[in-house]
């Protein structure tokens, strides 16, 4: 009899490090925080204290607890039950299509600086957006069908789109800084967080950033030792994206003006403006192929990580049992990955219609925003309800016990639900709000619909089948 085939543990402590930082360090975050001003700076404080911890105190329990393939869909599961672990599963996986073309348009943008002042002209082009976008996505849905080994190279390297661009540009300011002072005046009023509608993108997109360092649980069975290697890894990769993301953003706020570091080109044109006053513009082409390959990165590791949702929903009979085909030779659950790549591409087709490529990219990152924190409200009441289980010696609960966890889930739900509110809110610059606002919340709602009819079906069929046996 032939065994039917299975996942392969191909992912290892310095894999998993490197997929978070890639998931979590992303570039373009420094860029967009640092145009709201010396302010940002408290708030990425809050979004580290208030988001960041309780959430990677909770994966790193949940994830011992329960280390299987799934990892949040599982999780919700085990403390809400079937409907609930699909809901949070379903959001979670929808939530990153908008994602990817967003992130892809920034690599689009970037790259752009590495060709001289005449590729310029492309970026007003929704042609050449939507070509980076689509034709990346192809390349990363075939590298992760073709294996775990395939796409985790891709994840690693692309770490070094995110280390390489903020060393250099932290070394940059600090040179600036010592011949030209700084570029932002730093007061005890500047720093003071002022809530508007102008702000508010701003606020959630840093809580946003925070997020990812759940992914990695996604792919619990190809993981070698999990229970053991993702605590861990929380550890050294969050220590490196935070201190990345703050760091960051202050080297822009000392170098630069906010205005000169805003939407999808702001990182590099910061970079570029830099460079021409220190004289080195022989460093822009390099660094610009390294903020692109950061956000080809980004959307790799999420796309390789969430793709197995629909993977395990697909063994529990929540999605149509052909979402758990595991390929015989590469050993990856091939039609859970091609058909999320499918829907990322068409996603990306419908984000730009009615809109400039400007537009385009804010509203697929508040999209993104809005579905994206839905299931980490699941995640974080998880948290609290499994605290009512024992745990056994091989679980690494956080320090505290208990209450300590509760505590965490309490203030991970309320950090939560404040950005949720703030990310309907459409950017200033929106030629047009009415329907970013539409894009936003109908498109959010159209997610969450979609994935209840698709669960009842998915149900009744079952129960259709089991009936005729």
């Amino acid at each position: 009899m032939v065994s039917a085939p299975t996942l392969k543990r191909s992912i290892r402590f310095r894999d998993l490090v490197l997929f978070y930082i890639v998931s979590g360090l992303n570039i373009r975050w420094t860029a967009m925080a640092a145009s709201a001003g010396p302010s940002i700076l408290i708030v990425w404080v809050a979004a580290l204290c208030c988001f960041f911890i309780p959430l990677a105190a909770s994966v790193s329990e949940l994830s011992s607890r329960h280390p299987d393939e799934g990892g949040l869909y599982i999780w919700t599961r085990e403390a809400f039950g079937e409907f609930s672990g699909f809901i949070s599963a379903w959001t979670y996986w929808m939530s990153n299509l908008p994602f990817f073309p967003g992130v892809l348009y920034f690599g689009a943008a970037s790259v752009l600086f590495a060709f001289g002042p005449g590729a310029q002209s492309l970026s007003k082009s929704p042609t050449y957006f939507m070509a980076f976008a689509v034709g990346w996505l192809i390349i990363i849905t075939l590298l992760n069908i073709r294996g775990v080994d395939a796409g985790k190279w891709l994840n690693n390297i692309s770490a070094l789109g995110s280390i390489v661009p903020l060393t250099v540009l932290i070394t940059l300011a600090a040179f600036s800084y010592a011949h030209f002072g700084s570029a932002t005046h730093f007061t005890a009023a500047s720093l003071m967080p002022h809530l508007s509608f102008k702000n508010a993108l701003f606020w959630s997109s840093v809580f946003f950033a925070f997020g990812g360092v759940e992914a990695g649980s996604s792919m619990g069975d190809e993981i070698q030792n999990p229970r053991r290697v993702i605590p861990w890894a929380i550890l050294l990769g969050g220590a490196i994206m935070t201190i990345g993301y703050i760091s960051g953003t202050g080297a822009l706020l000392i170098a630069l003006p906010g205005d000169s570091v805003s939407g999808p080109d702001g990182f590099i044109n910061g970079i570029q403006i830099l460079g021409t006053r220190l004289n080195i513009l022989w460093l822009i082409a390099p660094l610009a192929c390294f903020v692109a390959l950061n956000a080809v990165g980004s959307a790799a590791a999420f796309l390789s990580s969430t793709s197995r949702l629909p993977f395990v929903a697909g063994i529990h009979n929540c999605l149509p049992p052909v979402f758990s085909k595991i390929h015989p030779r590469y050993r990856t659950p091939w039609v859970a990955i091609g058909v999320y790549g499918l829907a990322s591409i068409v996603v990306a087709f419908l984000g730009q219609a009615g809109t400039t490529v400007r537009g385009a990219y804010e509203v697929l990152a508040s999209m993104a925003i809005i579905a994206y924190f839905i299931p980490y409200l699941f995640l974080f009441a998880a948290m609290i309800r499994l605290q009512s289980q024992p745990a056994g010696p091989e679980v690494r609960r956080v320090p505290g016990g208990k209450p300590v966890a509760i505590l965490l889930g309490l203030v991970g739900i309320l950090s939560t639900s404040m950005t949720i509110v703030l990310s309907v809110v459409p950017a200033d610059d929106e030629p047009n709000k009415p329907l970013a606002f539409f894009k936003i919340v109908g498109g959010t709602a159209l997610m969450v619909g979609l994935g209840l009819a698709v669960y009842l079906y998915s149900r009744w069929k079952t129960g259709r089948l089991a009936r005729r046996i």
